[in-house]
């Protein structure tokens, strides 16, 4: 395509965002318009390979809009790439229409959801190393930042970890427009800040002066695109508002539609347009080599010594070794603790599977979005305190139901003496909330093994909670599991208390359940290892009392109890919910279950013997 053709193309695209975002009466017109050349000058040239009938061809290009904001600009391009019709521009930001106010996966040129400033990058991340290390394929990654989220910091965790892998097939682009919001950027159009900061990370950078120059923007692609041994950043001058003067390098404007007149205005100015315009993309003519990883021989079978004792994070490692000897998919990530969480054992058995991300837990979770992207089946793990710094990640991540395991170890006060900020005592509410989301507490090793197989075999976002102490096995090989299951240890003596307990405190109540039954004193224990979803039917006919006792070393808000009484409240049970309700500290896994009072003797304390 020649330069006209650009030229010609982008004032199409610039043509259809203005009438677009007009029609909505909403969106980010002023940010779209800056990056228009940008991203004319990537599609149709030569350096962009796309099957536009096929996005699902694993060979394609891969592009995302970090500033997702910008989607009247990204889906204008698609429209000139003909993979819809102009027409459908015009229902933008409208109920039930394709063309939500940010990028989702109803989009088929989406790759993934973005909005959340700060992790389209790291989403490419994923979708580079995949191609690198994993599936050998040629297609490159394009993201467009803007340079208002450079102030996010997830982006410098992925900048440093694409330098780390030497991603050669990730290109990213800033649109260096100045302006955000409510003013001005930290480095407004000093572009060689921004240059030094990139490449002290490890990453070429390549300058320019002006981001609306199709010619250099062209050459600028071209040399991107040429055997360079570390990822590639294009640092670009633009006008946010482009091609309106009203607009252009003005605050005030962002994420203002224009109204009629202003439109009219507008449109003069652009001059003449066709406004039907569109070009082919070229397609992609490379293949990709299948995945063998070399597997280390392992077993074929976990089997565990019922007279010993186990902590179920100790069983993540040994249970993802297993999974993966029979689905080559499964990657692992962890974040610089994976000594502590095991995945130290998947490594060591499959080292060209697992991706050391280090501690940067926000990038991890990210780039796990965008492997799974590729079909990969991600097992995340960290200290389950530490996911709640990457909780806006996980929630992005949930809303395109992203097939994506996520396990959290050292939960609760049971962990013991590395005190509370080490605890994870808000993880299943965190977790819980998101939608479509499965949340598993496993309390022994063979559970352990059966949780991680569920996970494995669900479409979509799982959190697996791990408990750090070594416990008692409870159940055999041959128990079976499952997600919205639970399990039931009722009493030879007769009992007017259900126990309603998962992992740890589990332990807690069938000890519980020993030490009464040596009074005559028979109680009811739910293993309720599935705390979302739960299948309450089954659930109320399996409790056979009235009083409840659920004790859970969590904080009261958001964790077993109010699982459990969401589903049964209103059905004449009487609950007694023993929760983490003290200030946390540092103190032996014992001390603490019975400083919080959930441990046997606190549910022991809770059933008065009158009842008998």
């Amino acid at each position: 395509m020649d330069n006209n053709d650009l030229i010609n193309i982008s004032k199409t695209i610039r043509y259809w965002i203005l009438k677009s975002t007009s029609e909505a009466g909403s969106g980010h017109p002023t940010s779209s318009l800056s990056a228009v050349e940008l991203m004319s000058a990537l599609m149709f040239s030569e350096n962009f390979k796309y099957d536009v009938k096929n996005p699902k061809n694993i060979n394609n290009d891969r592009l995302i809009f970090s500033k997702g904001h910008a989607s009247p600009l990204f889906y204008a391009l698609w429209a000139a790439a003909k993979g819809i019709e102009y027409k459908e521009l015009m229902t933008l930001r409208k109920l039930d229409s394709r063309l939500e106010g940010h990028p989702t996966l109803k989009f088929p040129f989406t790759e993934a959801p973005t909005g959340s400033l700060g992790q389209g990058l790291s989403i490419g991340i994923g979708l580079a190393l995949n191609a690198k290390y994993l599936d050998k394929n040629n297609y490159k990654t394009y993201v467009l930042l803007g340079d208002g989220e450079l102030e996010e910091g997830q982006i410098w965790e992925a900048a440093n970890i694409a330098a780390k892998y030497k991603l050669n097939n990730l290109i990213a682009i800033v649109d260096v427009n100045r302006l955000e919001q409510v003013g001005e950027t930290i480095d407004e159009w000093n572009l060689e800040t921004i240059s030094k900061k990139f490449k002290a990370f490890g990453w070429n950078t390549i300058v320019l002066n002006d981001g609306h120059n199709l010619e250099e923007i062209n050459k600028a692609y071209q040399y991107a695109n040429t055997e360079l041994n570390q990822p590639t950043i294009i640092i670009a001058k633009t006008i946010k508002g482009k091609g309106f003067s009203l607009w252009e390098n003005q605050l005030d404007w962002h994420s203002k539609t224009l109204s009629i007149d202003q439109l009219s205005s507008a449109l003069n100015e652009l001059g003449e347009v066709d406004v039907n315009l569109t070009f082919s993309l070229n397609i992609p003519n490379w293949s990709s080599q299948s995945f063998e990883p070399s597997v280390a021989s392992l077993p074929d079978k976990l089997i565990f010594n019922p007279s010993e004792k186990y902590s179920t994070k100790k069983v993540y490692g040994q249970s993802l070794n297993l999974l993966k000897k029979h689905n080559s998919n499964i990657v692992a990530l962890d974040a610089g603790v994976k000594n502590s969480t095991s995945a130290l054992d998947f490594q060591k058995a499959n080292p060209e599977s697992y991706f050391e991300m280090y501690i940067a837990e926000q990038n991890m979770v990210s780039i796990a979005a965008g492997l799974s992207r590729m079909s990969k089946i991600p097992f995340v793990s960290t200290f389950g305190a530490f996911f709640s710094r990457a909780y806006d990640q996980i929630r992005m991540a949930s809303q395109f139901n992203a097939n994506i395991k996520l396990v959290g170890s050292y939960s609760g006060v049971s962990i013991g003496m590395d005190g509370q900020s080490q605890m994870a005592l808000e993880d299943i509410a965190m977790m819980r909330s998101l939608q479509n989301s499965v949340v598993l507490y496993p309390s022994d090793a063979y559970s352990m093994k059966a949780a991680m197989q569920l996970a494995k075999d669900y479409d979509g976002l799982v959190y697996i909670r791990a408990s750090r102490p070594e416990t008692d096995m409870i159940y055999s090989e041959n128990e079976s599991f499952e997600i919205g299951g639970f399990k039931i240890f009722d009493s030879e003596l007769p009992f007017q208390f259900t126990v309603i307990a998962a992992g740890i405190t589990l332990h807690e109540a069938l000890k519980a359940q020993r030490l009464l039954k040596m009074q005559n004193i028979g109680i009811q224990v739910i293993d309720l290892y599935s705390l979302k979803p739960i299948n309450f039917e089954k659930l109320k006919s399996a409790i056979k009392s009235s009083n409840i006792i659920m004790v859970e070393d969590h904080f009261p808000e958001g964790g077993l109890g109010e699982a459990v009484m969401s589903g049964l409240m209103n059905q004449n049970y009487k609950f007694i919910h023993l929760a983490v309700r003290n200030q946390p500290m540092s103190g032996k896994p014992e001390e603490l279950l019975k400083y919080e009072e959930i441990d046997a003797e606190a549910i022991i304390k809770n059933i008065p013997i009158n009842y008998y």
